[in-house]
């Protein structure tokens, strides 16, 4: 399709979502890129965050957790650990689960801190998406 670019986001479980898109972007390990179509094909990983795309007047959100990416001219395949639609996501469950990732940040000597870091990110993600869906 002229102009638009085939975007797959697929996770353990099957596929999220696949729909042709104007563009998007994603947080990769080397930060945030943007993607339209007839981009240069490229390889990347990603970090825990959100993508964003836009499809005529229509703007999505997910949550991504981790995975790689991989950019061609007309079709991008995001292998997630897991995402989530923002209207999928249940705010307050993601806000419980940020308090008590910070509760657990507070005890440093006994907890995993590589482990709760990326609990707080997670759970921080998640509700910067989960708010996206009231903003479209």
């Amino acid at each position: 399709m002229e102009n638009k670019i085939l975007l797959e986001i697929v996770t353990p479980y099957g596929s999220v979502f696949s729909d042709q898109v104007d563009e998007f972007s994603a947080t990769g390990s080397e930060g945030e890129f943007g993607v339209l179509p007839g981009h240069a094909p490229f390889l990347t990983t990603l970090k825990i965050g959100m993508l964003t795309y836009k499809k005529g007047q229509e703007t999505g959100f997910f949550f991504v957790n981790s995975g790689y990416a991989e950019i061609g001219p007309d079709k991008a395949t995001i292998l997630a650990d897991s995402a989530e639609r923002a209207e999928d996501i249940d705010i307050e469950r993601a806000k419980a689960a940020m308090k008590r990732a910070e509760e657990r940040m507070k005890q440093a000597e006994k907890i995993d801190f590589a482990r709760a870091t990326a609990a707080i990110q997670r759970a921080t993600i998640r509700v910067q998406v989960a708010e996206k869906k009231g903003s479209k």
